[in-house]
């Protein structure tokens, strides 16, 4: 892979309906109905605004038999209406579920972690590999008479392998890993290539980004060494609402996307369905835009490695870098001082226009040439004055600095400064590429100067610069190379926005954490309370428990998996009913949904992790 330069990983061609994924088909968008599969208006009239919305596949869950043979009746009435768009049938816990639904959808999607494996229970089991062996044998005798319906019935099929759902004969070999993972996906992909059948596309999701980016980066190095070449479905499990799931979104999906990884994407939100289609275009065309771009001659020969990235080693410069979390840059060119308490920039660039009255408790950044030593603030140099910088007494300094411009002299300046933090900045088509360049360089030359990078927009929108912020950021945070973040905006959106993006930013990667985390899936027709009214009255109560995260499942498939490093827990257990849990341990259940947010919060006080508001 060429980490500086953009372009679409080859894949092979899927043939899904009238849709074709992967090869040079453009990435495809999709999402979920959140109906009843067995009600079958609903359905149809909810596949049409996803359809309508610009949604390119329709999931559609499938428990058991009954919703599978419906399939029937929603594809017939969609065709009979001109709606083309083809179904997929999500299956969980039943095979012969899956067998009835390759009759009726375009595509059947299954889980590797509960095809043939029992339901997760977090059982350690012990194999011998002759015992091993013969578990794969059993998969292998079920999995193969699909695939045979499936190729008589021109269905394609996804193999999704989800983060919260692996089996417990996958979790007792690899344990709860990456690695796990890619081998759960790996099992029944190599039944496919043996069966010569191609028509598969992939998915392995979490919703921890940081497990979710290195396990697709993973897969595909497994798959390139064994000469496959599947197409990958993209998304982030359980990503949330509101700007928390768009931030966390577009950083995960997007961190790929720049690096040519994904044929399909689905952004989950915990909205409504048609809600997702439009995040999830914009991100695509964002990241697309950036194909054909003038070469960057990145360096080749550094220890930066792709598939399981570690933090930059760097010396810290007062509380920027080593091993500090992440800062945040902001900028208040025109004099503005507000500020919202929870999210204050740790340093603000004021420029040529330092505040007569400056609010307490910020530090300030002044160009280099108006600094005099004033406390709390620091100066900013730019490539143009490096002269100036062996002049000045500053324990920090902040370098404005482009991947071209780390020159002979540039370098040799930095030799002789550890004080200096370097602000990366880009205007490159692929300004992932450049960013990723100039980091690896700095480790190429042994440099351990801390590295804040600068993105810079233009939008009016919040939810446009959002997007994009987190896509540009997502594989430099991942990549461990994320001393800070700056952004900053010419358009409309507030500068208090801007910087609550920035640590939503790195909250969403896990590298900084400023508020209350929420993990709350997108909802289907296995969805047993109303789930956005409930995310809305479990944040109202504990948005202000920074630090704590709180996982909110419609139902049991991905629940105590997926909420595996959750504190707490709340899951549809019945119709109306909710079970909570510490961590992976449930700890009551089927509570009345009337009475599950207070039964949470006590449990939250009795646990010892509760305080009043502010």
């Amino acid at each position: 892979m060429d980490l500086f330069n953009y372009s679409r990983r080859p894949t092979v061609t899927v043939h899904i309906g009238d849709t074709p994924l992967g090869g040079d088909n453009p990435v495809r968008l999709q999402s979920m109905t959140n109906t009843s599969t067995l009600d079958t208006m609903a359905c149809v009239e909810q596949a049409k605004r996803i359809a309508d919305a610009g949604g390119e596949y329709v999931r559609l869950t499938t428990q058991g038999v009954r919703e599978a043979e419906n399939l029937k009746d929603i594809n017939a009435a969609l065709r009979k209406d001109g709606y083309t768009v083809p179904l997929v049938a999500d299956v969980h816990f039943n095979p012969n579920v899956a067998d009835v639904a390759a009759l009726y959808a375009e595509k059947v999607r299954i889980n590797p972690g509960n095809y043939v494996d029992a339901a997760r229970t977090f059982r350690h089991l012990e194999y011998t590999d002759e015992t091993y062996a013969a578990e794969l044998k059993r998969l292998h005798d079920r999995f193969v008479p699909f695939l045979e319906i499936c190729r008589q019935n021109h269905t394609a099929i996804r193999i999704g392998v989800n983060h919260g759902s692996l089996s417990d004969r996958i979790m007792s070999r690899y344990g709860d890993t990456p690695q796990g993972m890619v081998e759960s996906c790996m099992e029944f992909l190599r039944i496919c290539v043996e069966q010569r059948f191609s028509d598969v596309v992939i998915s392995v999701k979490a919703s921890n980004t940081v497990v979710m980016v290195r396990t697709v980066r993973l897969l595909v190095d497994a798959m390139d060494r064994e000469d496959m070449h599947f197409p990958l479905h993209l998304g982030v499990t359980e990503a949330g609402d509101g700007e928390d799931g768009r931030i966390k979104s577009a950083l995960g999906i997007g961190a790929l996307l720049a690096d040519g990884l994904g044929d399909t994407i689905r952004v989950s939100l915990s909205e409504a369905p048609e809600a997702e289609i439009p995040v999830a275009r914009k991100l695509a065309a964002y990241v697309a835009e950036r194909a054909g771009h003038p070469y960057i001659p990145g360096p080749q020969d550094t220890d930066f490695c792709y598939l399981s990235p570690v933090r930059r080693v760097t010396a810290a410069v007062h509380d920027i870098g080593g091993d500090n979390v992440p800062v945040v840059l902001a900028a208040r060119l025109d004099g503005n001082q507000d500020f919202i308490p929870q999210f204050t920039p740790d340093y603000v660039y004021v420029g040529r226009h330092l505040p007569e009255a400056r609010k307490e408790g910020v530090r300030y950044i002044v160009d280099a040439d108006l600094w005099n030593g004033q406390p709390d603030c620091w100066p900013a140099f730019k490539s143009d004055n490096l002269f100036l910088m062996s002049a000045c007494d500053a324990s920090l300094k902040f370098l404005f600095i482009t991947y071209m411009g780390l020159d002979e002299e540039a370098l040799a300046c930095l030799k002789y400064h550890p004080e200096v933090v370097l602000i990366a900045q880009s205007n490159h088509p692929n300004r992932l590429g450049e960013q990723r360049a100039l980091a690896l360089q700095l480790m190429r030359e042994g440099l351990k100067n801390p590295v804040v990078f600068f993105q810079h927009y233009a939008e009016d929108s919040l939810e446009d610069f959002q997007l994009k912020a987190a896509a540009d950021m997502g594989a430099l945070v991942f990549d461990g190379l994320t001393d800070g973040v700056f952004l900053f905006n010419q358009g409309g959106v507030k500068d208090t926005a801007i910087d609550t993006t920035a640590f939503g930013i790195l909250q969403a990667g896990r590298a900084r954490v400023t508020k209350t985390e929420y993990i709350s899936c997108p909802g289907c027709g296995r969805t047993l309370y109303d789930l956005q009214s409930t995310i809305a009255r479990i944040k109202e109560a504990t948005s202000h428990l920074t630090g704590l995260k709180i996982g909110i499942m419609g139902c049991i498939v991905n629940g105590p998996g997926e909420m595996a490093d959750a504190d707490y827990g709340y899951v549809g257990a019945g119709r109306g009913k909710v079970s909570l849990y510490r961590r992976k341990e449930c700890v009551e259940k089927n509570i009345p949904e009337a009475e599950a947010v207070g039964k949470l919060v006590a449990l939250i006080k009795h646990c010892g992790d509760w305080r009043e508001r502010e």
